[in-house]
């Protein structure tokens, strides 16, 4: 249980799989007609820089 609380394999890798559901999320809306082109472009846009700022803040200091 301790594994599961702790995150276990996606401890660390949240973010990333949070990002890359919302964008295929956001690219099914659009398919379906619930959002626009502009609407699903600026939930793209958001997701993907979400994920380039976490992948940035983890590599900092590193070498």
């Amino acid at each position: 249980m301790n594994k599961v609380i702790n995150g276990g394999y996606l401890k660390g890798r949240r973010t990333y799989v949070v990002s890359s559901v919302g964008i295929v999320a956001a690219i099914g809306a659009y398919l379906v007609g619930d959002q626009d082109l502009f609407t699903m472009l600026q939930t793209i846009f958001t997701l993907g820089g979400i994920y380039f700022l976490k992948q940035e803040s983890s590599t900092k200091g590193k070498k």
